[in-house]
């Protein structure tokens, strides 16, 4: 008998093709959250559910589920911060991740908010499509150089690397980054570690946030982070709105006390503050991270990978680090 396997989100056909092979899937068509009472119904009467961004697996759901049925939540997206590993260890649910398949595109994004918010891309859109463009000038919406800058970056992992890689060798950036452990081998020639987030801020020219979400990264970068910005200063977010405090975000941008913000999360996704969309220094992207055909595809199925190792006896490749020793 296929174990009963519960996908909360559309996905792409090979995917759902693969999954309905070896198990007796349940495709819920919605493109929205579940909501709790769909999260709690799910663990009791599920053996397995691939759930994805904002489907609330709390402490409170495995509460009310309890006792339940599901042995394992196989997460679609490298973030897991909309899911309580201790709490589903505790519930004996095992829960895996897809790390690795997300880099290239979330880092890729990364880019383009840099270059869009440096070179006033999304103003200049929307002047053409207005009608209103007059032609060429010289002093006509002057951004900021890209090239031969300090790239700074907040969170060294395999996304920050990443953006290192493609701001280093792609456009000769000096690399200075802040990461809670020490990095010994960055690869990126001459990258500094620092002792701050704000000696980071202070330091560089553009500044990419690319940390894990959750409770302990809410606000790692608050007001006084942002302060010490450079007044020509770029901040870019790929990594999940609540790490970036939006209102002393807002309140700078307004201000002109940075030159401009590239986002691509919000704090209380999908709200974004009506002072935030009114902002022409803001470059504001859907939470495109991961958003090419190739990469969910390939999330899609080392999702797959880890309940197929699961169901099977095998060591899940993926368990996120509470679910390790």
């Amino acid at each position: 008998m296929k174990p009963k396997l519960l996908i909360t989100r559309k996905l792409p056909e090979k995917v759902i093709a693969r999954a309905e092979r070896g198990f007796d899937v349940v495709a819920r068509p919605s493109t929205r959250p579940l909501s709790r009472e769909e999260a709690v119904a799910a663990l009791q009467a599920h053996d397995a559910i691939l759930p994805t961004l904002g489907d609330p697996f709390d402490a409170e759901t495995f509460i009310r589920a309890s006792p339940v049925t599901t042995r394992i939540l196989a997460n679609f997206g490298v973030g897991y911060d909309h899911i309580d590993a201790v709490a589903a260890r505790r519930a004996g649910i095992v829960v895996t991740h897809t790390p690795g398949a997300v880099t290239d595109a979330t880092a890729d994004i990364a880019m383009t908010l840099l270059l869009m918010a440096a070179r006033r891309a999304g103003e200049g859109e929307r002047l053409v499509r207005s009608g209103r463009w007059e032609g060429w000038h010289p002093v006509q919406l002057l951004g900021r150089h890209v090239t031969g800058r300090t790239l700074g970056i907040i969170g060294m992992g395999r996304i920050g690397r990443a953006v290192a890689r493609r701001g280093h060798f792609g456009f000769g950036m000096d690399v200075v980054f802040f990461n809670r452990s020490p990095i010994l081998d960055s690869g990126i020639p001459g990258a500094r570690q620092l002792e701050s987030i704000g000696a980071v801020m202070e330091e560089a020219d553009f500044v990419v946030v690319a940390v894990t979400g959750g409770r302990a990264n809410r606000h790692l970068v608050g007001a006084a982070e942002i302060a010490r910005m450079k007044p020509e200063g770029v901040l870019v977010n790929i990594s999940r709105g609540e790490v970036i405090d939006e209102a002393a975000l807002i309140e700078a941008l307004e201000a002109r006390h940075i030159f401009a913000a590239g986002l691509d999360v919000y704090e209380h996704e999908p709200e974004v503050p009506e002072r935030l969309r009114k902002l022409e220094n803001a470059v504001l992207l859907p939470h495109l991270g991961t958003a090419t055909g190739e990469v969910r595809e390939a999330m899609g199925m080392m999702a797959l990978d880890n309940l197929e190792a699961f169901f099977a006896g095998r060591p899940v490749p993926n368990p996120v680090p509470e679910m390790q020793g």
